[in-house]
């Protein structure tokens, strides 16, 4: 049974279930990534006959298995899936953005270029948890900054395959290539290369704890789009909100992970007891439901508060990873909202509806870091330079600024740096 407080019950730093990773799992992270990197492809074979049970004939994906894959996907889902890249493709577009030139007077320009990576690395969880939706969410995004080559890396299942619909999401968002490899071995193969996977410039995409420690690991050898936790999903509702519509929105993040937390603020403690309630009758009939009651009970909290103001202040403390807000004018309190990875307006926005089609991004930040962090975009495949040009006229006029600042710092090499181009004029 999920546990109800008033709020003066609670602290609100702890409302939402925050894990750190056990140093059992950074060694073993760490020993995979050594081996990799010393062992390449050899390594990958072995973790995956250790780990995923199976010893994958090749590591890449063959252009004649991805057109098999796709040949046995059903016509229906494959229509699905096209509609929701289209609205994914359509949202991020509106993120493209262009550097800017600056035309000063007097001989000065400066600017920005923005350019798109080289070469970007997308983990997609496989096996067990297959998660096309993952690899349209963080593919698109890529393909419409002009990233170069999208490498895919997913774990086979049991028989040695990849999930035919992992592979039909990539033909339709434009993966490169595909790998057939998973674990913290597989962001150790994107991070240094081995002789079949290539290096790339920056890894994607989520997984399990032992993915997200690698990808911590990796950091400053490639760039990472975050550390993702455990899913999170949080609910302001008020007294009028349907108690079942929220308990099945409660266990749609539930039903992940058994370290997921679904977490429901009301104003109203006659709705709380009616969604608790109400998570009993629909657990019982959850094919997961081992793991979402798991969630339920550890992890999941109802909140009782004054009113919905209170409730988004409550849940700016926390900073979900998703936040709905069931109430009449959602509108009313959008501005109020500062820190979530993605909010749910109204009372017909489930989560769900972000995870697979509206066309905002899944890939979201968790464990608190929604204050500081954003969805994944277009924004996280481009890098940026900024230029500048002085003629010799405009450097002449500030040269001996330059060189007076740089004194002050004790770099009197930059200070000559700034003058010595008159000097040698005067003498010359």
């Amino acid at each position: 049974m999920i546990r109800i407080y008033d709020i003066g019950e609670v602290s609100k730093k702890d409302i939402l279930l925050r894990n750190v990773v056990a140093p059992d799992v950074s060694g073993t992270v760490a020993e995979i990534i050594a081996a990799v990197r010393e062992k390449g492809d050899a390594a990958l074979y072995d973790y995956s006959e250790r780990f995923d049970g199976v010893r994958p004939a090749a590591l890449e994906v063959t252009e004649k298995e991805r057109k098999a894959a796709m040949a046995l996907v059903e016509p229906e889902f494959l229509e699905i899936l096209r509609e929701a890249a289209e609205n994914i493709r359509d949202y991020h577009s509106h993120q493209l953005r262009s550097g800017y030139l600056i035309s000063e007077k007097d001989g000065i320009v400066l600017g920005q270029k923005v350019m798109p990576l080289e070469r970007v690395g997308l983990y997609i969880p496989g096996g067990t948890a297959s998660y096309p939706s993952s690899v349209l969410m963080n593919c698109i995004p890529a393909k419409i900054a002009g990233v170069n080559e999208i490498v895919m890396v997913t774990p086979p299942d049991k028989s040695g395959k990849i999930s035919r619909n992992i592979i039909a999401a990539a033909e339709v968002a434009g993966v490169d290539r595909i790998f057939s490899c998973g674990g913290a071995q597989a962001v150790a193969a994107l991070a240094y290369g081995t002789e079949s996977v290539p290096k790339v410039d920056k890894i994607v995409g989520p997984g399990n704890v032992y993915v997200a420690e690698a990808k911590r690991q990796v950091f400053g050898i490639v760039a990472i789009d975050m550390i993702a936790g455990p899913s999170e999903i949080l609910c302001i509702a008020d007294g009028k909100s349907d108690p079942v519509v929220l308990a099945a929105d409660l266990l749609s993040q539930a039903e992940h992970d058994r370290l997921a937390t679904a977490v429901l603020i009301t104003d109203s403690r006659k709705l709380a007891d009616e969604i608790a309630a109400e998570l009993e009758n629909q657990l019982q009939e959850l094919p997961r439901e081992e793991i979402a009651r798991a969630s339920i009970e550890n992890n999941g909290k109802i909140i009782v508060v004054n009113s919905i103001d209170e409730a988004i202040e409550t849940a700016n403390a926390i900073a979900p990873e998703h936040l709905e807000l069931c109430v009449d004018e959602p509108f009313e309190y959008l501005n109020k909202i500062r820190n979530a990875g993605s909010i749910f307006l109204g009372r017909n926005c489930p989560e769900p509806l972000g995870d697979y089609f509206a066309g905002t991004n899944h890939t979201l930040p968790t464990n608190g870091t929604a204050r500081f962090s954003s969805p994944l975009s277009v924004d996280d495949f481009v890098k940026k330079s900024s230029y500048m040009y002085y003629s010799k006229e405009a450097l002449g006029a500030v040269g001996e600024k330059i060189a007076y600042f740089a004194e002050k710092e004790g770099l009197h090499a930059h200070a000559k740096s700034a003058l010595i181009r008159a000097q040698r004029k005067k003498e010359l």
